[in-house]
């Protein structure tokens, strides 16, 4: 299995990967591959960060990360959201999933981006070293519950002393 920055090539088979994927998820409203897409088209798309697992030539796991605007009291941050992240039906519990979000995590530290944000099941995403963004002082302004916003600093402290708000809007 290989990871490796995704192409134009890839576009319609990732569509198809997100749509599939999402269809079996806990929680979906089913439009997970158009927002995928927005994203990509947006200001926000980092190429380098868009992220495709494949067994032979077939895309089995997809990630992205994209810039994330987020609103403080005190200073500005470099930060991104994740989302999302997924993997082929058949290839499930074998930590692909896994090896998706440290290799992406890895590199967004190394782009020197401050944290990374995202909308997720808290039981998955805490083994990451997530936690929920209110135990930093930020809020959500989009009526979500809050063990689910959730943030890892990748440098650490980036959050500290710090308030603010962070928006998930995005129309697709």
């Amino acid at each position: 299995m290989n990871v490796r920055q995704e192409t134009a090539q890839d576009f319609d088979e990732i569509y198809h990967l997100v749509r599939t994927a999402f269809e079996t998820a806990e929680v979906s409203d089913g439009r997970e591959q158009d927002f995928v897409s927005s994203l990509r088209y947006s200001e926000n798309y980092i190429p380098e960060l868009a992220l495709v697992a494949e067994e032979g030539r077939k895309i089995i796991g997809h990630i992205m990360l994209t810039r994330q605007r987020i609103v403080l009291n005190e200073k500005s941050i470099n930060a991104l959201l994740l989302a999302p992240v997924c993997v082929d039906i058949a290839f499930r519990r074998k930590k692909l999933g896994s090896r998706l979000i440290d290799t992406a995590l890895e590199k967004a530290e190394k782009f020197g981006f401050d944290a990374v944000f995202l909308v997720g099941n808290p039981d998955f995403y805490n083994r990451f070293g997530f936690e929920e963004t209110v135990a930093k002082n930020v809020k959500n302004l989009n009526g979500l519950p809050d063990r689910y916003v959730l943030v890892k600093e990748l440098k650490k402290g980036c959050l500290d002393g710090c308030s603010g708000t962070i928006d998930f809007d995005y129309e697709f």
